[in-house]
């Protein structure tokens, strides 16, 4: 289908019978009571584990009282988040197939077109002027809008808009005059005028903004490690040497000021899911915080057991007002990667546009390719550190392994971007 041209404008509306709508005509969806009953058994399937998690993460967030029950429950809450997405879905096309319906409005100038339940939907305004071949179509058995039956059909812009079903050929007459009566002009035949096939559609989320960027953003100069946000990237990974040498920072120390920056990551992450999704944002946001939220819940308990405890520690349970002086002692730290991160979103992501060529999709696995393998190194790195009894100088290794790999990640996204 192409996304180009003359466009409707869309609105979120409620419906309401008035005298001014002048033609008001309500076409109900065709039901298939088979495809409801299959989507309603899925449905079913999907909402009896979402409803035992709720009830069994309820109960964790009402006694945790230490740091493993507060990872079980967000755990729980994390997965819970990201399968409800399914059957959220499936509710809300169940809903839909049994309730609802189109609403034809016309009157002098426009021709609007309401999709959703009753009161509440998406409308649809087409300006009547710029209408083109209004006819009847009665689609082939396999195609993708069989299941409309009957149906009326018309061209606007580069563009086929449909509504109504189970229609016949004395209907669609009735209607075509009702329609010509109401908006004062006759639906032109032909084709579609230069003006009317001008601009690019906005791409959904679902889509590559695949968008021309402007000719200015050639003379933005090749990314390198003299950038701004590679230099403040730099610095704010100095903060964690600074602490080793001057503070006394501890494996652990750096351990969990990792963890926090993944965590950091994610954040930058949801807010650029956002701008390339859009409306899709309200569902792939939840989902990527939801596998995300498990995946950072079960690797601090990981690193806490292993690197803050030790695997020989008595207390496997983890007081939480232990666990909370571990952050308050770097905020500095936290505060630096935080502010890098976000000069990065706004100077990369955001001014050289980096979101063009990307979906929503691609955007919510792009964290764990850097992080998981940061972590790997980490790790790696952590224990050697164990086994050499945590000398400075081999944290500082490690450290220092970490901002190398950090900032080839770095600049491999950059350079992808640019592609």
């Amino acid at each position: 289908m192409k996304r180009h041209g003359l466009r409707p404008r869309f609105k979120f509306g409620i419906d309401r019978p008035g005298a001014r709508d002048g033609l008001r005509r309500v076409f109900p969806f065709r039901r298939s009571w088979l495809a409801i009953g299959v989507l309603a058994a899925f449905d079913l399937v999907f909402l009896a584990p979402a409803i035992m998690t709720f009830r069994q993460a309820a109960a964790e967030w009402s006694r945790f009282d230490s740091l493993f029950d507060l990872v079980a429950a967000l755990f729980l809450s994390s997965w819970l988040l990201g399968w409800s997405i399914a059957p959220l879905l499936m509710t809300t096309v169940l809903v839909l197939m049994l309730f609802g319906r189109e609403v034809l409005k016309a009157r002098p100038g426009t021709v609007e077109l309401f999709i959703g339940l009753p009161l509440f939907g998406i409308v649809l305004v087409h300006d009547a002027a710029s209408m083109r071949n209004l006819r009847f179509e009665r689609p082939a058995k396999k195609s993708g809008y069989s299941w409309r039956g009957g149906h009326m059909v018309f061209d606007y812009g580069a563009n086929a808009a449909r509504f109504g079903s189970d229609l016949d050929g004395p209907a669609a007459i009735e209607l075509t005059h009702a329609i010509e009566a109401a908006t004062g002009s006759t639906i032109r035949r032909g084709e579609a005028q230069p003006v009317e096939l001008e601009g690019q559609w906005e791409r959904g989320p679902a889509q590559v903004l695949a968008v021309p960027a402007p000719a200015v953003e050639s003379a933005v100069e090749p990314f390198s490690l003299a950038s701004p946000s590679a230099l403040a990237l730099i610095v704010a990974n100095l903060v964690p040497v600074a602490g080793t040498v001057f503070l006394g920072w501890k494996l652990s120390d750096v351990m969990v000021l990792y963890w926090a920056e993944s965590a950091i990551i994610g954040f930058w992450n949801v807010c650029k899911i956002a701008v390339i999704g859009k409306w899709f944002a309200l569902l792939a946001g939840p989902f990527f915080i939801g596998h995300f939220g498990g995946f950072m819940a079960v690797h601090f308990l990981f690193i806490y057991t292993l690197f803050v405890k030790g695997i020989q520690g008595s207390d496997s349970g983890g007081d939480l007002t232990e666990v909370a002086g571990l952050f308050i002692t770097l905020w500095p730290a936290l505060l630096a990667l935080f502010l890098s991160h976000g000069y990065s979103f706004f100077a990369n992501f955001m001014g050289r546009q980096e979101y063009r060529g990307r979906t929503a999709g691609d955007q919510m696995g792009e964290p764990y390719s850097r992080i998981v393998f940061m972590h790997l190194a980490l790790i790696f790195g952590g224990g050697l550190t164990l086994v050499l009894g945590s000398p400075t100088p081999v944290l500082l290794l490690v450290i220092g392994a970490k901002i190398w790999f950090d900032l080839r990640a770095h600049l491999n996204e950059r350079e992808k971007a640019g592609k």
